[in-house]
């Protein structure tokens, strides 16, 4: 295990050497089972992989890919897809159904509507996952109580509330302590925990969620495969470490012995991922800290997906807001006529910390450990659009950090 400290910038490297093997959940198979779930959904669609080829040439790379999430259902996000299979498993657990042979349209309009209507779900988000429970709560007609943590932008609230059927309540407390809180209202009135992390006894619908992110997962690999690409590194940012997780876990399952190196970025206020690769065993960070990167502002891996992030993830890299700014602008500004990509903070804070990497000079002894060169192909996740449009039209129109 290596690490460097450059500027504000920490980056590790993990010299893992045994490997767990990939849950069958968390690979192909997995990704097949919420796939099929997903299609289902009126409005399901492939989200677009799209091609930098001017970045990729500013930056000495031979491909540069990004998969914009930005459009996924009516989320502005990816995490309806983890939100809504979790719920759909719940709800056939709960009334005794094969998940494997049951579909949408029977839980929405047959007999058991009026079960599914009393059930009541409760999370803790900061944004994206609770809109996408909110979302989820409307699609199959039942009730949802939302909690999110102190600092929370009232836009962000406000879009749950949009989203669907939720009652949404800004706590004074931080990440973690509000996830404890959502679970002690679970207990005290009975609802269910929907929850996107995991700890020892609760570890089935985190990996429910997990599962669900791999519909994102293999509609990448599946462009890439039409494009004859495969990438040989992956950038993934990482607040619990779910998607990151389940997007290594299936390519790795993939990919076998080609798999790419991957690299998990979080902002440096929040390195949970991080300190826990370098200890080895999952570590927190506490207090409220505070970051533009409202997604990634975690404290606690999540328990389910560790094993595959500390066996498989090459590299961390743990950063400031300017990764989330300079991805920002980089991303809208559409070098020489490369697509336009609206990526929010936490959307954007791989490519920003990407072009740390491949644009200064001081960096030139990680790129070689990275193996990153000329013949390097990099896949980025831009798991959001917009989810803050002010901060987002202060960060690309001018030259100030806004928030």
């Amino acid at each position: 295990m290596h690490e460097w400290r450059i500027h504000q910038t920490r980056i590790l490297e993990n010299r893992v050497t045994v490997r767990t093997d990939i849950p069958p959940m968390f690979g192909r198979k997995g990704a097949g089972a919420s796939r099929a779930f997903h299609r289902q959904i009126p409005g399901y669609a492939v989200t677009p992989l799209r091609s930098l080829p001017h970045l990729a040439e500013k930056w000495n790379v031979a491909g540069i890919y990004v998969k914009d999430e930005s459009s996924r259902f009516s989320l502005n996000a990816f995490k309806g897809l983890g939100g809504s299979y979790a719920m759909f498993r719940i709800i056939c657990e709960r009334l005794g159904l094969d998940p494997e042979q049951t579909g949408l349209k029977e839980l929405t309009t047959g007999a058991s509507r009026d079960a599914i209507a009393r059930m009541e779900f409760v999370t803790c988000t900061d944004g994206n996952h609770g809109r996408g429970v909110s979302w989820a709560a409307g699609i199959f007609g039942c009730r949802a109580h939302v909690y999110m943590p102190y600092g929370t932008r009232p836009v962000r609230a406000e879009a749950i509330r949009s989203a669907g059927p939720a009652e949404v309540t800004v706590t004074d407390l931080s990440y973690d302590d509000t996830v404890k809180h959502a679970l002690e209202m679970s207990r005290r009135y009975g609802w269910i925990l929907i929850q996107d992390t995991a700890w020892d006894g609760y570890e089935k619908v985190p990996a429910w969620i997990v599962q669900g992110y791999l519909t994102m997962a293999e509609e990448t690999a599946e462009e890439l495969d039409r494009l004859h690409v495969l990438p040989s590194h992956i950038f993934l940012q990482a607040g619990v470490g779910s998607m990151a997780g389940g997007i290594l876990a299936y390519f790795a399952d993939r990919c076998g012995a080609n798999k790419p190196t991957v690299t998990i970025v979080e902002p440096d206020v929040a390195d949970c991922i991080y300190q826990s690769a370098k200890s080895g065993e999952i570590r927190s960070v506490d207090g409220i800290a505070t970051t533009m990167m409202a997604g990634l502002n975690c404290g606690t891996p999540c328990k389910v997906i560790w094993p595959i992030l500390r066996d498989y993830a090459e590299f961390c890299i743990a950063g400031p807001d300017a990764f989330a700014v300079n991805g920002m602008r980089t991303y809208a500004a559409g070098l020489h006529g490369d697509p336009v990509i609206v990526s929010g903070e936490s959307g954007a804070s791989t490519l920003g910390a990407a072009q740390v990497l491949l644009e200064e000079p001081d960096y030139q002894e990680v790129r070689k450990a990275m193996g990153i060169d000329q013949h390097s192909i990099l896949l980025f996740i831009s798991t959001e659009g917009a989810t803050d449009p002010e901060n987002y039209r202060k960060i690309v129109d001018s030259q100030t950090d806004a928030l």
